[in-house]
């Protein structure tokens, strides 16, 4: 289980295959690398698949302070560096995919290409502010049991909750939800409800870029998707039926086969 240290903080990433290019998968709140493995098992037979755990979940320690945006995307410099392999294809979805914009923003020759799901270039809705901060005091003060039932519609779509076939499947990700640390995740939400619109910085983005969102995502709309999309020169999008907040998990074929198309499209 590698670990690397930046500052006080020991963050683990896994590192799976040894392809000739690099996949560095950055996950999305609550979770972990994860909510990735479909990803991983499909690409890492052709590339070097890299999951990391962000701080305060996961794996990864829970450090007194880093939680930013902008010093998530200092760990993620600090692991390609680890890793070495740049420039590389870099994931995110939703808090991923806000970390992954400004690396890609800000460090053009360390970004092959961009992968960018259920996420948004823009801060936090303020209409959404007050709950997130509720839910994440309650989690903190009591655990994340009390608020499972709120958050799980956050995350996954509809056809997902409630498809009978794939009850085990809702099962084990509520417990790894109710198994987050509690000051943690806490402190990775606040970095999220306070982070800073990247809007502006889009038209920095010169890496081939493809954005995916489900089409039932309710925590990062299609709208902001498609925001996305037409901020970044050449961008293409593609929508995911019957998928939320977490495609990855919940519709992995296709979001497998998008990713491929990609890539495989790459000059």
């Amino acid at each position: 289980m590698p670990k690397f240290r930046v500052g006080s903080a020991s963050l683990h990433y896994d590192v799976t295959g040894n392809g000739p290019e690099t996949i560095v998968f950055l996950h999305g709140l609550l979770w972990s690398g994860a909510m990735y493995a479909a990803q991983v098992a499909h690409f890492s037979q052709t590339y070097r698949c890299v999951t990391l755990d962000f701080r305060g979940q996961g794996r990864s320690d829970v450090a007194r302070d880093g939680y930013e945006m902008d010093d998530l995307a200092q760990d993620v410099l600090a692991l390609v560096h680890e890793i070495g392999g740049a420039p590389v294809h870099l994931a995110g979805l939703s808090m991923g995919g806000f970390v992954a914009m400004r690396i890609a923003a800000r460090r053009p020759d360390l970004v092959r290409s961009l992968i960018l799901l259920e996420t948004s270039a823009g801060a936090e809705d303020p209409a959404k502010i007050s709950s997130y901060r509720l839910l994440g005091t309650i989690g903190r003060l009591f655990g994340f049991g009390l608020v499972a039932s709120r958050v799980m519609p956050l995350m996954f779509g509809q056809t997902f909750l409630r498809d009978a076939s794939r009850a085990p499947e809702r099962a084990h990700w509520r417990r790894m939800l109710v198994a987050n640390d509690r000051i943690g995740v806490s402190r990775a939400l606040r970095g999220v409800v306070e982070r800073k619109s990247v809007e502006s910085e889009l038209s920095l983005i010169t890496a081939p870029t493809l954005v995916i969102v489900g089409d039932e995502d309710v925590a990062t709309v299609p709208a902001k998707a498609e925001r996305i999309r037409d901020g970044i020169v050449g961008a293409k999008l593609v929508v995911i039926p019957r998928a939320g907040h977490s495609s990855t998990i919940e519709e992995p074929a296709a979001v497998n086969a998008a990713i491929a198309t990609f890539l495989r499209a790459l000059p």
